[in-house]
């Protein structure tokens, strides 16, 4: 029997609600499992485009109205807070991703960050963009934020944020959270229930057939 740890390949934005809402959820999953998690933060709006998505204000009205019902039914079933409409979405997450990349290339715990990030935007309703926000975020869960933020302009960090979105639209993603585990893809919070059956009981993985490969 192995003794190795899960793996679990995380593709998130500070800006997706969904991410938020099942952030928790994750954690604990983590925990049970003894999962280790590979963080990746992406361009959520370039994933949209690249697989038909659209900008919440840009989709349909009644695919909107919906959204707000799954809002609160959520809310209710995780025990968590959740602005509806909270006052700096969608603010630009890019700052807040590299600094996460930086303490990432350091080896820092991070995931207390992560949470904190995500909980920033969905129910503190803080401005993700703003760096002093960010240094606070850090700080508060024991990263070291103005060192980060300094580090968070380096070209390397940059490319690196640039490559995981191309990497997420090269796995054909069209949203977050993407959970992958041994190459196969849970999309949503709400598969969080099947990416951990999958890691106590594992199957035969289904991968995920590359349809958007030249004919």
């Amino acid at each position: 029997m192995t003794t190795d740890k899960p793996v679990i390949e995380y593709y998130f934005s500070f800006l997706s609600l969904w991410s938020y809402v099942g952030s928790l959820a994750f954690g604990e999953l983590r925990d049970r499992t003894g999962a280790q998690i590979v963080y990746k933060p992406i361009d959520l709006l370039a994933v949209f485009a690249a697989g038909g998505g659209k900008p919440v204000k840009e989709r349909p009205l009644q695919r909107q109205a919906y959204r707000l019902v799954e809002m609160q039914r959520w809310r209710r079933i995780r025990g968590i807070p959740l602005v509806l409409d909270p006052k700096f979405y969608p603010a630009d997450p890019s700052l807040a991703h590299r600094v996460l990349l930086a303490a990432l290339d350091e080896g820092s715990d991070v995931a207390g960050y992560v949470h904190a990030g995500l909980k920033a935007v969905w129910a503190d309703e803080l401005d993700i963009a703003d760096a002093d926000t960010i240094r606070r975020l850090a700080e508060a869960n024991g990263l070291d934020g103005a060192r980060l933020l300094e580090r968070a302009d380096e070209q390397a960090l940059h490319d690196r944020e640039a490559d995981l979105t191309r990497e997420a639209i090269g796995r054909q993603l069209f949203g977050a959270p993407f959970y992958f585990y041994r190459a196969e893809p849970f999309w949503g919070q709400d598969r969080l229930d099947l990416l951990e059956a999958a890691i106590i009981a594992p199957a035969e993985p289904i991968p995920l057939p590359d349809l958007c490969a030249p004919a």
